[in-house]
C-alpha cells in the first residue's frame, strides 16, 4: 500500500472537518433500526442485522481512508476540490440506500439471518444491483478524479518526485476499481436472471486487482525513493 506524503501546510482542515461529519452521519443511516427493540423477536432480528451492518460499514470505511489519504497527501481546498469533494459527499449518502439494501439481501439469501425482505426484493434484483454498482463506480471516479486534479496542479503544489508518483498511482489504482462498477454495470444489462449473480461476484475481483497494482505501485515507489536518496548522497558528496 502507499503512504502519503503528509504536507505540512494545508488549507483543507475545514473540507475534512466538514467530510468528516458527512460520512458519520452516513454510518448513522446503517443502523439497523432506529427504535429500540421492543421484545426479544425485535432483538434478535436486530442483531442479526447486524452482519449486512457490519459489510456495509467495512465499505464506507474503505471509502473514507482513501479521502483521508487524499487530503493528508495534497491538502488541496481550492474550488474544483471543493467541488469534487461535495460531490463525493452527495454520492456516499444516497449510495447507503442501496448499498444497505442490497447487503441485506444477500446474506439474507446466503446465511437466512437478517430482517425479511421486502416484497419485490429478488425480482428486482436487477435495478439493485445496477444501482450499487452506479454509485461505486461514481464514488471512485470522484476520487481519481481528485487525485487527477492533484497532478494538473503538481507545479503551483509544488510536488516533489514521490508526491508526483503517489498522484498518478491514485488515478491508475481509482480507475481501475472504477473500471470494476462499469463492467458490473454492462452485465446488469446483458446477463440473463440465472446469471445475474455473476454481476456481483464481479466485484471480488477487487482483490486481485489491488493485490497486483499494491504490489507493483510500492515497489516501484520503494525504487523511486531509494533513486532519490542516492542522488541526495551524490549530491552531498
Amino acid at each position: 500500500m502507499l503512504r502519503a506524503v503528509e504536507r505540512p501546510e494545508r488549507g483543507s482542515a475545514r473540507i475534512e472537518g466538514f467530510s468528516d461529519a458527512v460520512f458519520g452521519f452516513a454510518i448513522t443511516l446503517l443502523v439497523v433500526s432506529l427504535e429500540v427493540p421492543k421484545s426479544f423477536a425485535e432483538l434478535s432480528e436486530t442483531m442479526e442485522g447486524f452482519v449486512a451492518f457490519a459489510l456495509c460499514f467495512t465499505l464506507m470505511i474503505w471509502i473514507w481512508v482513501e479521502h483521508y489519504r487524499f487530503f493528508r497527501a495534497f491538502g488541496l481546498a481550492d474550488g474544483a476540490t471543493i467541488l469534487l469533494n461535495s460531490t463525493l459527499l452527495f454520492v456516499v449518502l444516497f449510495y447507503v440506500y442501496p448499498l444497505k439494501f442490497l447487503f441485506t439481501a444477500l446474506v439474507k439469501i446466503l446465511t437466512g439471518l437478517g430482517p425479511p425482505l421486502p416484497a419485490g426484493a429478488m425480482t428486482d434484483g436487477r435495478v439493485l444491483l445496477r444501482s450499487y454498482s452506479l454509485g461505486f463506480t461514481v464514488v471512485f471516479l470522484v476520487l481519481a478524479a481528485l487525485y487527477l486534479h492533484a497532478w494538473r496542479r503538481r507545479e503551483a503544489l509544488p510536488l516533489d518526485a514521490l508526491g508526483r508518483f503517489d498522484a498518478r498511482a491514485g488515478i491508475v489504482r481509482h480507475a481501475a476499481t472504477a473500471g470494476v462498477g462499469l463492467f458490473s454495470i454492462a452485465l446488469t444489462y446483458v446477463l440473463p436472471d440465472r446469471q445475474l449473480a455473476w454481476a456481483g461476484w464481479l466485484f471480488g475481483a477487487l482483490g486481485p486487482i489491488h493485490g497486483l497494482l499494491g504490489f507493483r505501485q510500492g515497489r516501484a515507489r520503494e525504487r523511486l525513493t531509494r533513486e532519490l536518496a542516492a542522488r541526495e548522497r551524490d549530491a552531498a558528496e
